[in-house]
């Protein structure tokens, strides 16, 4: 059986800490403090101040990670010809479309998104935004624990088993 090159990057336990650990403990943060924000709408109190704060970093961190593995897996990948096939680039691209919905939540906890909408508006599209992150990873995920030969990839003879 093959790995992805999602998978593979992630067998190394720095880049699984850097690439999984650090981004999913936030965005599970994120995601446990906006069900509480959501039921008692306690928009001043410490969970929200929690929420607010692991939003911020969530976005800025995964800013960087995205901008990290553009240049140093996605343009090598691609320019060499190393994609091992359709799974794998839905893997690798559904997990970079993350930092949509998680730069969208760091503007709007920063105050840069939503300025002008009411505190309702902003709380549905905060929680739209943690739902679209947890599908894009999910997708991610569950694409990068798959065979890449399933989808009719073969990998090059010397790397055979």
């Amino acid at each position: 059986m093959q790995m992805t090159n999602y998978m593979e990057l992630l067998t190394d336990p720095l880049r699984l800490l850097l690439f999984m650990a650090i981004p999913v403990v936030l965005a599970e943060t994120i995601a446990i403090t906006e069900l509480h924000v959501l039921f008692t709408r306690d928009l001043r109190g410490a969970v929200r101040r929690v929420n607010r704060w692991a939003g911020i970093a969530a976005g800025a961190y995964f800013a960087g990670v995205f901008v990290y593995l553009m240049q140093t897996a996605v343009v090598p990948l691609t320019e060499s010809g190393q994609w091992r096939g359709p799974i794998d680039m839905v893997a690798v691209g559904f997990y970079l479309l993350g930092v949509v919905p998680l730069g969208g939540i760091a503007l709007l906890d920063a105050g840069l998104l939503g300025r002008r909408a009411g505190e309702r508006q902003k709380l549905k599209l905060h929680a739209v935004l943690v739902g679209v992150f947890l599908v894009t990873a999910h997708v991610a995920m569950i694409a990068g624990m798959l065979n890449p030969e399933l989808a009719g990839w073969t990998a090059p003879a010397a790397h055979a088993h």
